[in-house]
């Protein structure tokens, strides 16, 4: 896969919106995750690292999207985004539920995390389909 055509601020942008739409997700349905994850506040270590590690893994997600974008030939709309709901589909629903069934997590929170993860690949997919790779 050649990496040499891809839009770096159609990337950075679409990594940002996505962490930022994460805040957003779980300020909504912090409660509801916290009891389906079997969680509470003081379990929580929300040190400045997690976020550091939750937005790279965000730049390297949008980074490797409009990879697979390009090399799809897909960096339009609505391509992009088409092309971010089949990787979802295909890698990110399955790998969680799978872990979510193994750990003993009811669908709830299959429900939640994986919405965030749909939709945090419709906005990376969707902002890199409308900059273009």
């Amino acid at each position: 896969m050649a990496f040499a055509g891809i839009n770096y601020l159609a990337v950075l942008i679409a990594a940002a919106a996505s962490f930022a739409f994460g805040a957003f997700w779980y300020r909504a349905l912090g409660v509801q995750w916290m009891a389906a994850a079997g969680v509470t506040p003081a379990d929580m270590n929300l040190s400045k690292s997690i976020y550091m590690v939750a937005g790279l893994c965000q730049l390297i997600m949008a980074f490797l999207l409009a990879g697979a974008i390009g090399h799809l030939d897909r960096a339009d709309l609505p391509g992009a985004p088409i092309v971010a709901a089949f990787l979802w589909l295909g890698f990110v629903l399955t790998s969680m539920t799978v872990n979510h069934r193994f750990q003993g997590k009811g669908w709830n929170l299959t429900l939640i995390d994986g919405g965030y993860w749909l939709l945090a690949l419709l906005i990376q997919g969707t902002i890199i389909g409308a900059m273009g790779v």
